[in-house]
């Protein structure tokens, strides 16, 4: 798959899906790993256990068959689950021509345990990600690194499959690939242009014709290269979420920047920047990851009017989701974003509404942030963040209205506890 051109100082990465997409299932995954690449009999990531004839049915939209990591509920088949415990492999890997900077554990370091602790936080404890290192040095390729020919987003032929083949010969005799639910290659960052330049890393997720070891295939699996440093001083803090954004794909969740960069979305959720400071994920990728429970959902469904209460989202418990169907295939959500947990970015708490659409593509804005305030400049001072979008919250008082839809979402009441009411009327 080709990138998509962006901003120079921060290139998209391109999650390539070689899979075709399968029936989706409504069965559910809520059981610890135990393991497996691509053993055949992974259900949805993150399923949920629920019926059309439900009340959630209606809110459940999906995608025509074909759309690549669709936004739509259920998440199609092949990728890794993303509840109960979930086994990560790490191998650090260098060339000859570009030998690892500094130990290969020194590299592992600048990812664990941030993401582990960030998937817990973000979960609320739903994901117990397990990162293992069963080699704990660099696997050191018998071809140079300019040999494999590695371009940006290009799918696993021929360079990548080459890669893997060469990272599967050296790796097998001291791992069991079939006991990990996805895998994490860390390129040694001198390998490759810098981040700045051009960003190289990228997932393979739900690719049922990858490469294959111990007879699985490598079907869900990271590759990091350039650290992804935004300048602000504050790698050490923020340079890890490369990772849990490559590793989401591997759960079956989108890109969410667009041609121009992450202007859809800014900072509201890591699939669509994820540098400069720390940001969670949407509540609308949390319920198809199966980190909501059905009871903290809203589906607002019919005409009138509705009243709902939303608690703010890195807070565990309590309604979570407000979600207004306006086709089979695209509606809005509603959720309440606050200074906390893996949101410190938030400069301006308050209700944040977005336009989820199943039938657009990963990296082609499936996901539209509305702006409470547009053309203000945004809140925040982060250096390389999306800032037009930081103060995009509704407040108290506040109203969005879609003509077209008939439908307005109001802010009634904001508690001191940060909980919010929402008002919902359609005609």
């Amino acid at each position: 798959m080709q990138p998509t051109s962006r901003r120079r100082i921060r290139g998209p990465r391109r999650t390539t899906v070689l899979a075709s997409l399968t029936a989706l299932t409504l069965a559910m995954t809520m059981s610890a790993s135990t393991g497996g690449l691509m053993d055949g009999s992974s259900t949805a990531s993150g399923a949920l256990g629920l019926a059309r004839n439900t009340a959630l049915g209606p809110c459940m939209i999906n995608g025509v068959i074909g759309v690549q990591m669709s936004e739509g509920i259920p998440t199609a088949t092949g990728y890794a689950r993303s509840t109960g415990t979930v086994r990560a492999l790490n191998l650090m890997v260098d060339f000859p021509d570009v030998p690892g900077e500094g130990s290969a554990m020194d590299r592992l370091a600048e990812f664990f345990p941030q993401t582990r602790d960030w998937f817990r936080t973000s979960s609320y404890g739903r994901l117990d990600y397990r990162p293992e290192t069963p080699i704990r040095h660099w696997l050191r390729m018998p071809k140079k690194f300019t040999d494999y020919g590695i371009q940006r987003g290009a799918p696993f032929d021929p360079g990548y499959r080459r890669l893997v083949d060469d990272i599967v010969a050296k790796a097998d005799p001291d791992v069991d690939f079939r006991t990990y639910d996805l895998v994490n290659i860390l390129i040694t960052p001198n390998a490759g242009p810098s981040a700045l330049d051009t960003v190289l890393s990228v997932t393979f997720a739900g690719n049922r014709d990858a490469p294959t070891a111990d007879g699985v295939p490598i079907a869900n699996a990271s590759f990091i290269y350039s650290r992804q440093d935004d300048g602000s001083g504050t790698y050490a803090e923020t340079g890890y979420r490369v990772l849990p954004h490559e590793n989401g794909h591997t759960f079956g969740l989108p890109d969410l920047y667009t041609l121009e960069g992450g202007s859809a979305v800014g900072h509201w959720d890591i699939m669509s920047e994820d540098w400069g400071a720390n940001n969670d994920l949407l509540a609308w990728h949390k319920w198809k990851l199966g980190w909501l429970d059905s009871t903290q959902i809203s589906c607002a469904s019919t005409r009138g009017t509705s009243e709902h209460r939303l608690t703010p989202l890195s807070r565990a418990g309590g309604p979570k989701l407000l979600f207004v169907p306006l086709t089979k295939t695209t509606g809005y959500a509603v959720e309440v974003r606050t200074k906390a947990g893996n949101d410190e970015a938030v400069c301006k708490p308050g209700v944040l509404i977005y336009r989820v659409d199943a039938d657009i593509d990963t990296g082609h804005g499936p996901i539209t942030v509305v702006d409470s305030t547009p053309r203000s400049g945004g809140c925040t001072r982060s250096p390389n963040v999306q800032a037009e979008l930081s103060d995009a919250t509704y407040g108290a008082g506040s109203t969005f209205t879609d003509a077209e839809s008939h439908l307005r979402i109001s802010v009634t009441d904001a508690g001191r506890d940060g909980d919010y009411r929402v008002r919902v009327t359609r005609s």
